[in-house]
């Protein structure tokens, strides 16, 4: 029995092709979303005839669109983007940057990219600095620096707590700085 079948689609179908396209798609594919859809339908000359004048207009918005977006990409290259979030003393974000959020604050900033073109390496879990791939086509990419900061100044100066042999808290003298100022606050 065959697993795939090539139908001839009758409408853009996002990562498979445009109008006109004699595509091998997997039956269960067929079947359940492109057939019921009217997306597709088994191949013919006459219906070939048909839809090219449908397929010369898809090929002129394909190539509008990918103009618009080399011109995007023109634009976000070396873009600096600020993110604000909350975050424990040590920098550890309470929740994650995601994809979405970074598509939204492109978005506010007026470009228009979708979540899904924003692609990350790695979780963003942590305040520092990442760069970020917007990556629209195959070969039509750039690279965003994203800065996530904390909504609040970071307690970095702790002191370290000593332990004896027993587990026992060792007490530290008070630091010098601390005993100078104290005398000057009581005169």
């Amino acid at each position: 029995m065959a697993k795939s079948i090539k139908l001839l689609l009758t409408e853009n179908v996002d990562n498979l092709g445009i109008v006109g396209d004699v595509v091998n798609v997997r039956i269960g594919y067929a079947r359940n979303y492109l057939l019921p859809r009217d997306l597709a339908t088994e191949p013919s000359d006459e219906i070939l005839a048909q839809l090219a004048e449908k397929r010369a207009q898809a090929e002129k918005d394909l190539a509008a669109l990918r103009a618009k977006r080399e011109e995007l990409i023109g634009k976000l290259e070396g873009l600096e983007l600020t993110l604000t979030r909350s975050c424990n003393d040590q920098g550890h974000l309470y929740g994650s940057v995601t994809q979405h959020d970074i598509a939204e604050a492109l978005t506010e900033l007026g470009f228009a990219v979708k979540a899904r073109e924003v692609r990350l390496a790695q979780t963003i879990k942590r305040v520092d600095t990442y760069e970020v791939l917007v990556k629209f086509d195959t070969d039509l990419e750039a690279t965003i620096k994203l800065w996530v900061v904390a909504d609040r100044t970071l307690d970095t100066e702790r002191e370290e707590m000593e332990f004896d042999n027993e587990g026992n808290l060792i007490e530290k003298p008070k630091s010098a700085e601390k005993t100078e100022s104290e005398p000057a606050a009581a005169e």
